[in-house]
């Protein structure tokens, strides 16, 4: 009825307890009510507005016909005879207003009961027993969170603890290594011979070489001769390498990628025809003299090639660094992984003259042993480093049946 829209429709009695439906069905229910009920309102003030605008009319009318007389009478005739407005007021706009604040109320309470109903979190409308349900289902919900974390404490603790025995017990594994390859390395020092050793380079790195303690003269002349065995590919790398202050490519020879063996003096550079990279033991040797910058090369005792105008009239600068499977870019480092040399040298010798080339057949053959006057190989002028190892190397015999 009009007269109760400022306090609105009073809800049906919700039973808290024994009732034939649950909470949440009963809410429902009352919810359903109360969109009927607005329905109903709607309609209602729809029919209101058509009385409205008809006596409005009406007025109108009346006001333009008969002037204030006609109006008078009309008002008349309505006071005596039926209120067609009802209980409303007589200004249009009251009317509208109070009918939009009723049905504005209504809606109001409609949202609250359907929030309630969604959000479930409403303790007063909901039973005493359901609500001790819902109290107990968030303690155990807290337990088990509270449980859980501390599985995930102990878990925590627990790898922690695994982690510091893993790298203690790897820290033990490497110094036992380590004190292993020391007793080696002590052990290896005692050779039949201070020159029957070789050194073995395993891989392709920047940190495995093996350093000469002496440094070369000036020289105007050398002869290097060695043994060597490898099958890196592609390319053996640098067997060794001489470095000065202000020239690191003093004295080089290498292999590198896919290009043939090259010699360095001066950083002039001569092609070689060398081929050592099939993993047998091979001898060679190197001859230059500054004098037209002449050079041979030699393998196994055979001279393969020779050439003049490689660094010519240039003396080998002295108080540089040999270094053995390194090249240099400075004196003693800056060392690059891909031009290193992986396998095994001995007999790392040095001349300051050019060597007969039956001098260079008989130490090939192993006829005679003779020692370099400038760098001999001996195992007390040879550091390694890196993981570089010496080991005692095959007889002169041996290396001559691999070829």
């Amino acid at each position: 009825p009009l007269d109760a829209a400022g306090t609105g429709c009073p809800l049906p009695p919700v039973p808290m307890q024994g009732g034939a439906l649950p909470p949440e069905e009963e809410l429902k229910a009352t919810v359903l009510q109360l969109r009927e009920t607005v329905l109903q309102q709607k309609e209602t003030i729809g029919n209101q507005r058509e009385a409205i605008r008809e006596l409005t009319g009406k007025l109108s009318r009346c006001e333009g016909t008969d002037g204030k007389s006609a109006a008078g009478a009309w008002k008349n005739e309505v006071g005596k005879g039926k209120d067609t407005m009802g209980d409303l007021p007589r200004d249009p706009a009251q009317v509208i207003e109070q009918l939009s604040r009723t049905m504005q109320t209504l809606k109001d309470r409609l949202e609250s009961l359907e929030h309630q109903l969604r959000a479930n979190v409403s303790y007063a409308a909901l039973p005493g027993d359901l609500r001790e349900m819902l109290q107990r289902r968030l303690g155990d919900l807290e337990r088990q969170l509270l449980s859980k974390v501390a599985e995930l404490e102990d878990e925590k603790s627990l790898l922690h603890n695994e982690t510091s025995a893993h790298r203690q017990k790897t820290e033990t594994a490497l110094n036992a290594l380590l004190e292993r390859v020391s007793e080696l390395e002590k052990g290896n020092s005692a050779f039949k011979s201070p020159d029957e050793f070789k050194v073995s380079l395993p891989l392709r790195t920047n940190y495995l070489y093996g350093k000469v303690k002496k440094t070369l003269p000036e020289l105007y002349a050398f002869t290097v001769c060695l043994w060597l065995r490898s099958s890196a590919s592609p390319g053996i790398g640098t067997p060794f390498s001489y470095a000065v202050p202000g020239q690191a490519n003093e004295i080089v020879l290498i292999e590198w990628g896919n290009n043939p063996i090259e010699l360095l003096i001066n950083d002039k550079v001569a092609q070689l025809p060398l081929f050592i990279s099939d993993g047998k033991w091979h001898h060679i040797c190197i001859t230059w003299t500054t004098r037209d910058g002449m050079w041979e090369a030699f393998q196994d005792g055979e001279k393969l090639g020779t050439g003049e105008n490689l660094a010519p009239w240039h003396p080998i600068k002295p108080g540089g660094v040999l270094i053995l499977g390194q090249e240099q870019d400075t004196v003693g480092g800056r060392f690059d992984a891909t031009q290193a040399f992986v396998g095994e040298m001995s007999q790392f010798n040095i001349w300051d003259r050019v060597l007969k080339a039956e001098d260079i057949m008989n130490i090939a053959n192993c006829s005679i042993n003779m020692p370099g006057n400038i760098i001999p190989w001996v195992d007390n002028n040879v550091d390694v480093f890196g993981g570089a190892t010496k080991w005692p190397v095959e007889t002169c015999e041996e290396r001559l049946l691999d070829l």
